[in-house]
């Protein structure tokens, strides 16, 4: 990178930090009261006037730009933010859905396995080893005293 780029860049930046600084200021409630006292000073003074129209005009002057650049740098900023909340929420999406395709996927396999054990034939006596047999249906008929 050239020297003159450097420069370039750092008092882009130096100006952009001004311009945002400015902006801030301007849009705080403490420049409202400055505003409002300085706009009553011709009541207490009218002498003063003429000066006070001259320099409010100059404010002026110097503000509007400085508020349209800072205006822009700021949403400069928000874009970026937006842009980086989007593409974390495209990915937050893509993982939902492939959570989703596993879930449906395990859940036709869990449909598919019960529907195959409701239809295998019921069994009246159960082996639980080689000497014993139980017989589920006379347990299942007994009726608790």
């Amino acid at each position: 990178m050239s020297m003159e780029k450097t420069f370039r860049a750092a008092l882009d930046r130096v100006n952009e930090s001004i311009a945002v600084k400015m902006t801030v200021l301007f849009g705080s409630i403490w420049c409202v009261y400055a505003f409002l006292v300085f706009s009553l000073v011709p009541v207490l003074v009218p002498q003063w006037e003429n000066t006070l129209l001259y320099i409010s005009n100059c404010i002026q002057l110097v503000a509007l730009p400085a508020l349209m650049v800072g205006s822009s740098v700021l949403s400069r900023g928000a874009d970026k933010r937006a842009e980086e909340d989007h593409q974390a929420l495209v990915e937050i999406l893509s993982d939902v859905r492939e959570e989703l395709a596993d879930l449906k996927t395990f859940t036709a396999g869990l449909v598919q396995r019960t529907s195959e054990v409701l239809e295998r034939p019921q069994l009246e006596n159960v082996s639980i080893s080689d000497q014993t047999f139980v017989n589920v249906e006379s347990q299942n008929d007994k009726t608790p005293d």
